[in-house]
């Protein structure tokens, strides 16, 4: 159970993770919902005006992200025993974890970007840009924004803005 709980919990952290932990969990679907109804389209000062608020919130989800994986790492043994006892301290601080990992993706998605990546710290910011609806990409770790891509291409594809 404990296993299932954390699989299912960890595809917050990115799509690489969703590969490697499982799906999302049942509960999400409102939250993906609004997510996808709430479009909002950004000016680069706009987008950038916001990186002040946002930075802080990322870095607080990167940390949660590294603990509840290693976390996880730590208690693969523990996870894999049915007979578990899964009220331990450390079974309750990962759902801690995955709550507050749950609390920042919402508070940053508030602000109308796209969190394409939580391993990598990127958020991209809808814009439109010669007619064509782009996005703003940002790095955690960058300055401000100097990048856009296409809807389609992603971080690879980058290009100065």
């Amino acid at each position: 159970m404990a296993a299932a709980v954390a699989a299912n919990y960890s595809v917050l952290s990115s799509s690489e993770f969703l590969h490697s932990a499982g799906r999302l969990p049942l509960g999400s679907a409102p939250f993906l919902l609004q997510t996808l109804m709430s479009v909002k389209y950004f000016t680069l000062a706009e987008a950038n005006a916001l990186l002040p608020t946002l930075r802080p919130l990322m870095a607080q989800l990167l940390e949660r992200r590294a603990r509840v994986t290693h976390t996880v790492r730590q208690m693969n043994d523990f996870f894999e025993d049915v007979r578990s006892d899964i009220g331990s301290s450390q079974a309750s601080l990962l759902v801690q974890d995955f709550g507050e990992i749950e609390r920042l993706i919402a508070a940053i998605q508030a602000y109308g970007c796209v969190i394409k990546s939580i391993d990598a710290g990127l958020l991209d910011f809808l814009t439109q840009r010669n007619g064509r609806d782009v996005y703003l990409c940002w790095r955690y770790g960058e300055e401000k924004i100097e990048f856009f891509h296409e809807l389609h291409t992603g971080f690879h594809g980058r290009q100065r803005y």
